[in-house]
């Protein structure tokens, strides 16, 4: 379901926030800082609880507040509210759902599905592991309800045997305990997000032909330790390797989601642009089996859409999203770069973050 309502204070040098926005397509124009990044830092901070412009959420206050205050609405019947507070001068966020504090960060993450296309969104091809296995796991968490569990159960047993390999008198006993739960729990996730990755490469396939036909681009998921051994194997052989490392080298911890052209990695082969049109493949196909399996729709969070995309490109990309018919936030410099690309039936509001003489930047109606 979409927003309706959002009330944004004490967010960077953005005054100020209370608006309604479209249920479909929003498109928010400014000039460089005035703060129209700001405003989608805001909603993925009440969507996901953290910045992705930043690891150090006091940042996000404005220079001259106490704290950050985002609140957003969920239209439905009823409505469902829900916000994050987060002080200066405290390092815990405070989270509310349905007028009830919440403890757990996952209860906001299920509540208002996002997905962000900006510049940093390349880090899915030329990045670490580390961000495709994000990737992968939003999508399993959202579809596998147990796929939590499983994750963190996987985790605490992995950062005990890291913690017994590194302790100068290793138990054996307790170091075969901890790697039994990381076996089972290993093993767990892998079968979800192996389930999960054959249900998203045909839509992924599917998605990226309307955007850019390449047709040996190849998606293949990769699970952390060697697939004709089992993992118990694996760790008992590589004690006194792992012993030496000092951390465990083989487990889910070391999955990964290789994005080849041929036998090349795609961003040794691709252009910006191509490269952008296979990203954004890659987040619209997440909010797509995201609705086939679950019946919900994603948020879309897109940071400067012309930047890198032609016009017959830019034009695909925004079909792309009317046919999904999902909430999209979307900043532009120039708001007639984008404004003629949508079908006279599809609902758009346009807005324009103008910045003042103090550098603070207001949100206003464009007419």
């Amino acid at each position: 379901m979409p927003l309706d309502h959002l009330v944004f204070h004490g967010l960077r040098n953005l005054q100020p926030i209370d608006f309604k926005p479209n249920n479909q397509v929003n498109l928010i124009a400014g000039e460089n800082g005035s703060g129209k990044t700001s405003l989608l830092e805001g909603i993925h901070v009440l969507g996901m609880g953290r910045s992705f412009r930043t690891r150090n959420m006091r940042h996000v206050i404005a220079h001259d507040g106490d704290e950050l205050m985002v609140h957003g609405r969920i239209a439905g019947s009823p409505p469902v509210p829900f916000g994050v507070r987060r002080r200066r001068n405290e390092d815990e966020l405070e989270v509310r759902l349905a007028g009830e504090r919440v403890s757990r960060l996952s209860r906001l993450v299920e509540t208002l599905p996002l997905q962000l296309i900006n510049p940093d969104a390349f880090r899915l091809l030329e990045g670490s592991p580390a961000g495709r296995r994000e990737f992968l796991d939003w999508g399993v968490f959202h579809v596998k309800h147990d796929f939590l569990e499983a994750w963190q159960r996987a985790r605490r047993a992995l950062k005990h045997r890291n913690a017994l390999l590194r302790h100068g008198r290793m138990d054996p006993d307790s170091l075969a305990a901890w790697e039994l739960e990381l076996v089972h729990w290993s093993e767990r996730v892998d079968e979800m997000r192996s389930a999960w990755i054959t249900a998203f490469l045909p839509v992924f396939e599917e998605t990226l032909n309307g955007l850019l036909p390449l047709k040996d681009l190849q998606l293949r998921y990769s699970r952390g330790w060697d697939r004709r051994k089992s993992l118990d194997e694996l760790l008992r052989q590589g004690r006194d390797v792992d012993r030496q490392m000092g951390f465990t080298q083989q487990g889910p911890q070391r999955a990964d989601l290789a994005i080849r052209l041929g036998k090349r990695p795609a961003v040794e082969v691709l252009s910006r642009g191509q490269q952008k049109l296979v990203v954004s493949a890659l987040k619209l196909a997440q909010g797509r089996l995201l609705e086939a399996s679950t019946g919900r729709r994603c948020v879309y969070l897109i940071d400067d859409l012309p930047a890198e995309l032609d016009d017959t490109h830019r034009r695909l990309f925004c079909r792309w999203l009317e046919n999904m018919r999902c909430q999209v936030f979307i900043t532009t410099i120039d708001h007639d770069a984008l404004a003629d690309l949508w079908q006279a039936e599809t609902p758009v509001e346009m807005f324009h973050v103008k910045r003042s003489a103090s550098g603070s930047g207001t949100l206003l109606p464009l007419e």
